[in-house]
């Protein structure tokens, strides 16, 4: 079983016993029935959301409703964990910088700092903890292949963590997902 590690701007572990508080931090902690509205919104957002001073409004007129329902929906989906955050997703490549995913062995014991030293780098864009002999894996930006061996090496000193994999794509086949609402 793979848990997401995820924040905004920084991951944080996810609790294994009980769901968190905020749903940033999970993918989805609460049953939530989807109507015909919710879905059009989501389909809508995934590849097309507009780039104005008013973005919900736009949408608004797009799928015929009223700003307000849909800024109120919107909420909502972020609320029960359903949206994770609306942003924008950028090729790090095609602006210059490498990237790379990593894993990591940890003992049980160590995993909350460990976490907690990765999450200090601002180029970690996910976190994970899977199960098996390398249980923590993130994924990594930087400016360049030299930094990303940099900032391992000083994740790997600053935790004692010596066994870290550094795993960088030769070929990317596929990088986003859209799901279908309807």
């Amino acid at each position: 079983m793979d848990r997401m590690i995820k924040r905004e701007g920084h991951l944080k572990r996810a609790n294994k016993k009980a769901p968190r508080e905020d749903p940033g931090r999970t993918i989805r902690r609460k049953k939530y029935s989807l109507d015909r509205a919710d879905r059009l919104i989501l389909n809508e957002i995934q590849r097309n959301f507009p780039i104005t001073h008013r973005p919900f409004l736009a949408l608004a007129r797009k799928l015929k409703m009223r700003e307000k329902e849909v800024l109120e929906r919107v909420q909502k989906l972020k609320e029960v964990g359903i949206i994770r955050r609306i942003g924008a997703s950028f090729s790090a490549r095609a602006v210059g910088f490498s990237s790379t995913l990593c894993a990591a062995k940890v003992p049980d014991e160590k995993v909350e700092e460990f976490v907690a030293v990765v999450n200090t780098y601002p180029g970690v864009t996910h976190n994970y903890e899977r199960e098996g002999e390398y249980n923590i894996w993130f994924t990594l930006i930087a400016h360049s292949k030299k930094r990303i061996d940099q900032i391992i090496t000083e994740i790997s000193r600053k935790t004692g963590i010596k066994d870290i994999l550094n795993l960088p794509a030769l070929k990317t086949f596929k990088i986003a997902v859209d799901f279908n609402f309807d």
